[in-house]
């Protein structure tokens, strides 16, 4: 893919229950880098893939407590995240199902062009299983008959089943790691990898399941007894839902490679580990970056569905609006570490940074134009004094920070990005206190004051632009008031919100 097409990927969120923050997290860093990318290089030259991950144990096992069948049951929670995702402003291009025709064959093919090759082949499997992680151990890795990733009780089993060959291609895998430093981040998520390659032997990964312990799945082409293993169904979506293979078994997609692929650490290595190797195994390049963000905790827990912790991001959005939800996720943790969820957080970042910074300065800026010029916005100052031109190359420096921080170097820092725009409104505000612009009027220093409208008016649009991928409908509320020459101003953004009353 060349550099002038971005296509960023999310991972396919699991349907055996309804979304939560953890998702919309994931979702919303990759709709502003999105909406960012299509601002940059055209809305036709981006692309957006999120969807959902519908086969496997825990599915059926979840459809069958809902008395559903399992294709009914995965319908029903599908329409739960493309409601959230219309819900939460996230503007995707594409969302797969990998129960979709246009998936299934595709998996099919691969692991048929796979198997031709070598690379899958039977063997007998005897060992532990987890089947909530569905994730198969070997006696080394287990004690206590626990799953050493969510610490529930393993079953004993054993069975004929496929294995890919992930052990053939792990020197290949540290070679490539190790020569492309952007292709795993943060960079403790790069060492953390690379550490496990060097210090552990990969066992060949089992990529099948009896039909007879779980028919829910795609059909293996070469084995009709054998349905194909969940994550390696899943993983194959970023290049079924843009590319095929042509008769020669050839791989061909406008927008292969992917730009960046977004998730959560938990499942880094599938993505650092498995994913590479499969896509080298099927003569298919990488994709630039791989990105594993942090969690969201509860106090010290992990915000988890099975420990029952998660917030509902359709009630936080719909109490705080949806750019307040979408600000607080993307300004209160650094992308890639872990951060801490509360309501109470939340609040105090609406009533100092939305109300008092954001919202008073677009709101006492516009009754000043509506006071003092009519709601006409004056002509740029010839004269700017030195604290103006200050605040004007801060304001005309504001795209290229935000470029530099958007980018993998910097981790994709949202936070800090959002850190440099308020800065430039702290610095607005404090000029209003400064100048005195009330002072201004009552000793008729028209033109001083015409500068200073204008600065401020300036200040504001540069603001909405800045903002435009990260709080999409506050900046279009920005400019729809303060963009042309004549002032439309309209209700404060955000009203502070009494937090004894809250409280009560």
């Amino acid at each position: 893919m060349s550099k002038d097409k971005f296509y960023i990927t999310t991972p396919l969120y699991y349907v055996n229950s309804s979304p939560h923050i953890g998702h919309s997290y994931t979702n919303i860093a990759a709709d502003c880098l999105a909406r960012y990318m299509r601002l940059n290089l055209g809305k036709e030259n981006v692309r957006f893939l999120t969807g959902t991950d519908e086969h496997g144990q825990k599915i059926q096992k979840a459809a069958d407590a809902s008395g559903l069948s399992a294709q009914d049951f995965t319908d029903k929670i599908v329409v739960q995240f493309k409601e959230l995702w219309s819900g939460l402003n996230v503007t995707y291009d594409d969302f797969i199902r990998t129960t979709e025709k246009r998936h299934v064959d595709f998996v099919q093919r691969s692991i048929q062009i796979l198997f031709d090759k070598g690379d899958i082949a039977e063997g007998k499997y005897e060992g532990w299983y987890c089947t909530p992680c569905e994730t198969f151990w070997l006696d080394a890795q287990v004690s206590d008959k626990a799953c050493p990733d969510c610490k529930r009780a393993l079953e004993r089993i054993s069975e004929t089943n496929y294995f890919f060959k992930l052990s053939k291609y792990q020197e290949w895998l540290v070679k490539y790691i190790e020569s492309e430093k952007d292709f795993i981040r943060p960079v403790s998520r790069y060492n953390e990898v690379l550490s496990f390659l060097k210090n552990n032997r990969l066992a060949d990964l089992c990529i099948s399941r009896p039909k007879q312990r779980l028919n829910w799945g795609i059909e293996l082409p070469f084995s009709k007894d054998h349905v194909i293993y969940v994550w390696f169904d899943a993983l194959l979506n970023y290049i079924s839902a843009v590319g095929q293979f042509d008769e020669r078994g050839k791989y061909t997609s406008k927008w292969w490679p992917a730009s960046l692929h977004l998730m959560a650490k938990d499942i880094l290595r599938q993505h650092a580990v498995y994913w590479p190797i499969m896509l080298k195994a099927l003569d298919i390049q990488m994709p630039k970056t791989v990105f594993a963000h942090g969690w969201w905790m509860m106090g010290e827990s992990k915000m988890s569905k099975s420990l029952g912790n998660v917030i509902s991001p359709v009630e936080m959005a719909g109490k705080y609006g949806i750019d307040t939800f979408r600000y607080f996720l993307l300004r209160d943790m650094p992308f890639g570490l872990d951060g801490t969820f509360s309501e109470e957080a939340l609040v105090k970042r609406f009533n100092s940074d939305l109300a008092n910074d954001l919202g008073n300065l677009v709101y006492r800026t516009l009754t000043m134009a509506e006071k003092y010029f009519d709601s006409v916005v004056p002509a740029v100052s010839e004269k700017p004094k030195a604290r103006e031109i200050q605040i004007r190359e801060k304001l005309d420096g504001l795209p290229e920070v935000i470029s530099l921080e958007l980018c993998p170097e910097t981790n994709y820092n949202f936070s800090a990005c959002l850190e440099r725009i308020w800065e430039l409104i702290a610095m607005a505000n404090k000029y209003v206190e400064e100048v005195k612009p009330w002072s201004l009027a009552k000793e008729n220093k028209a033109e001083e004051l015409k500068g200073f409208i204008r600065l401020l008016v300036d200040v504001i649009r540069g603001v909405a632009l800045s903002l435009r991928p990260f709080m999409p409908q506050t900046a279009e509320s920005i400019l729809e008031q303060a963009g042309t020459d004549k002032i439309n101003k309209g209700k404060p953004l955000f009203p502070r919100i009494d937090t004894k009353s809250a409280d009560k």
